[in-house]
């Protein structure tokens, strides 16, 4: 009873002591149809041994995008890490340090959130930036229910081709805080018209640049319209290499920034983990959630930081709370800094050029194949082709040839018949010519 140490006569006095009638009676609030009547269907208990094997097996049933020509994105995106950056993380200072609660100990783990927020603010073209999130979806949603403090106003406008999951993401937090969501249908030009939408009852808008379609859009109109109307303009950026060539959101308008940060230092790893970057104007700073490193001197006139804002439930009363996010991305937002360090700013401009040249390669040449049709005119390093029949089954035929050939819109959208037939394709500095070469002949054997 090693792992379980409670007796029958245990468990009654502590129910007795809440006033609960059974341990059944503590998950009530679970809807019957949740919940599950039957033991799980798992195998018996095994030796370390045999679940090492079992879980072998499962493993090799695995595609790596590191093993093959991989086209994914989407969302999370393969690109090369220096080998630098998981040393450097898996110093032990590094890896078991915790939140820093006493600056005066915890100077190190201080100053690396602060160059992270410095890098962020610089490529977002922001003022200030945030200790990171948890990912770019709840980085999304803590965006809205800022814009919904700042504004007073209690619907949000999310564009058509604005990730899935960052949407679904916001709508759970709607539910949850009473506000409105009007969520578009997806759309690969989901950015154009949306100023028209805005009224007196909204909140922000927001948009993904580049769209989960890989559209690159020109904010600046979207952001006048948001402003006339006393709303706000949220952006969101999945992919941080794209700041490196794409004009940014700051310089266009935005607000708030929301993004994704495992483009830099981490890879997709099935994924997750991931890191959110959050971005805003400085008059808004009291408004942004999570937790704000800042610059100081102490008495002897040194250089220091300190938690110069820390809005969460666990610094203040949880009414006064602008978040409830525990924590921040503590170790990859660590790999996102020392990656951007390593590249420095002409690296990171190279690296992303190089990505987008990838793209533009690889565009011209899928779409001189028969029935394809490049639907996005202005991307990154990830865009919409249509094909002559349904994406999913094509991209099935390819991975058993090989090749990830991308992501099937199906996929992000399942349900939607219009799509079925767009494959979204993603092209980073890790795909070689060959890679190319394989991508074009299997989705013209494919397509025959």
């Amino acid at each position: 009873m090693r792992y379980l140490p409670l007796t029958d006569e245990d468990r009654g006095a502590m129910l007795a002591a809440i006033g609960a009638e059974s341990v059944a009676a503590l998950f009530r609030d679970v809807p019957r149809a949740a919940a599950l009547e039957r033991p799980l269907d798992l195998p018996l208990a095994l030796g370390e041994i045999e679940v090492e094997r079992a879980l072998a097996r499962m493993a090799a049933r695995n595609l790596p995008a590191s093993a093959v020509p991989s086209f994914l994105g989407c969302g999370s995106y393969r690109h090369h890490v220096p080998a630098a950056v998981d040393h450097l993380i898996q110093r032990g200072e590094f890896l078991t340090s915790y939140t820093p609660y006493q600056p005066e100990v915890s100077q190190g783990t201080l100053q690396s959130m602060f160059e992270f927020q410095t890098q962020v603010a610089l490529i977002t073209g922001m003022e200030v930036a945030n200790a990171s999130m948890y990912d770019g979806a709840t980085a999304c949603a803590e965006a809205v229910m800022m814009a919904n403090r700042l504004t007073r106003r209690h619907q949000a406008i999310l564009a058509g081709d604005l990730h899935p999951h960052y949407r679904e993401t916001t709508q759970t937090y709607a539910r949850f805080g009473g506000f409105a969501i009007d969520a578009r249908a997806p759309d690969p030009l989901a950015a154009e018209g949306l100023g028209a939408l805005v009224g007196s009852d909204t909140s922000c808008v927001v948009v993904q640049n580049p769209g989960c379609f890989g559209q690159v859009h020109d904010l600046c109109t979207l952001a006048e319209a948001c402003h006339r109307a006393g709303a706000l303009l949220v952006v969101v950026v999945t992919e941080a290499v794209s700041l490196g060539l794409v004009r940014p959101p700051g310089e266009m308008g935005a607000d708030i920034v929301a993004g994704e940060g495992q483009s830099l230092g981490n890879a997709p790893a099935f994924g997750g983990p991931h890191l959110g970057l959050f971005a805003a104007r400085e008059k808004f700073v009291r408004q942004m959630p999570g937790r704000l490193v800042g610059e100081t001197v102490d008495a002897a006139g040194r250089r220091g930081f300190v938690l110069t804002l820390s809005t969460r439930e666990q610094h203040i009363r949880r009414e006064k709370a602008t978040s409830n996010i525990c924590t921040n991305s503590g170790l990859c937002a660590l790999a996102f800094t020392i990656h951007m360090a390593l590249l420095g700013e002409a690296g990171f401009t190279r690296l992303a050029r190089i990505n987008h040249a990838h793209a533009a390669a690889l565009a011209d040449r899928l779409a001189g194949l028969p029935g394809v049709r490049l639907l996005t005119q202005r991307f990154f390093n990830e865009f919409t082709l249509r094909l002559p029949r349904p994406a999913a089954p094509v991209v099935e035929a390819l991975a058993g040839r090989g090749v990830l050939a991308g992501v099937p819109a199906s996929r992000l959208w399942p349900g939607r018949k219009e799509l079925a037939d767009l494959l979204i394709i993603a092209a980073t500095e890790t795909n070689t010519e060959d890679d190319m070469a394989a991508l074009t002949e299997g989705l013209r054997e494919a397509l025959r």
